[in-house]
């Protein structure tokens, strides 16, 4: 498997928790990308949305700042003038349920619209945000092209990944043992059921199983190189959707093949 992945390495600052979601939309005879960055520190969550600029190495940018704690952060809207077209994003979390994870649990709506036409829903008041909008939902739908994820732990990581899009979610837990009669092991578990243990992660810190959850195909790879011979850093862990068929070309392709097609990048900060 290729060795060297294409994501660059998220520096720990502040060990804040983040998803970052990267969405394509379509403005009239444009694709463009939209990165959907939501963070959780001790006492509060953000929101960040960057629409790319393909003519330019730079991206257009909204942050919304103090959504749990401040009323001005709760409901709003921004402009943004892209290449010549106007997008509009509304927001509301004003009654937004919250839990462990930095975005909302319910309740709440970001829309992203262009000339009344809905170019990214995010959230579950659909009616709320079409009334408000006076919108109508895209011809186009928007597509997640993958999804980036930054948590700390010690023994045990915890995360969500999709094998289809519009599915629900699956529960994913990584645990570890570095100590003890045995030799390093890692596993990885999928709604509650040990999907697969890797055992002498002395010589196996970097590697690809392919397993099967709910009669679907999931590539799991990982690079946990830092975790056992720098003693802290990051694990590198990817989940991606495929089929059986293409689980060893998968394995053998280049970096750039698993940065597209609703791939779940996790990064694992160890912090013993």
């Amino acid at each position: 498997m290729a060795t060297n992945f294409a994501e660059a390495v998220p520096l720990p600052a502040k060990k804040l928790h983040s998803i970052t979601f990267v969405y394509q939309t379509k403005l009239p005879e444009i694709c463009q990308n939209v990165l959907v960055t939501w963070t959780k520190d001790l006492t509060d969550h953000s929101l960040c949305i960057s629409i790319e600029n393909s003519s330019q190495n730079d991206a257009y940018t909204c942050k919304i700042d103090s959504i749990f704690k401040q009323n001005w952060g709760k409901k709003g809207l921004k402009t943004l003038e892209i290449q010549g077209y106007r997008v509009d994003i509304f927001w509301d979390f004003r009654h937004a349920k919250f839990s462990t994870v930095p975005q909302p649990r319910s309740d709440y709506y970001v829309i992203l619209v262009h000339k009344k036409e809905t170019l990214l829903f995010l959230g579950d008041l659909e009616k709320e945000a079409y009334e408000r909008t006076r919108s109508t939902p895209c011809s186009e739908e928007a597509v997640l092209l993958y999804k980036k994820e930054i948590v700390y732990g010690k023994k045990m990581f915890c995360t969500k990944a999709m094998l289809e899009e519009g599915k629900r979610e699956h529960d994913i837990v990584i645990e570890t043992s570095f100590s003890g009669p045995d030799d390093p092991e890692m596993w990885v578990s999928i709604d509650g059921v040990v999907a697969t243990r890797i055992m002498n992660l002395n010589w196996r810190f970097r590697g690809n199983e392919t397993v099967i959850v709910n009669n679907l195909p999931m590539h799991i790879l990982w690079d946990v190189h830092d975790w056992l011979f720098n003693g802290s850093g990051h694990g590198l862990f990817i989940f991606k959707p495929g089929s059986l068929e293409s689980a060893e070309d998968n394995s053998e392709s280049s970096d750039g093949d698993y940065s597209q097609g609703c791939c779940h990048f996790l990064y694992a900060w160890n912090t013993n």
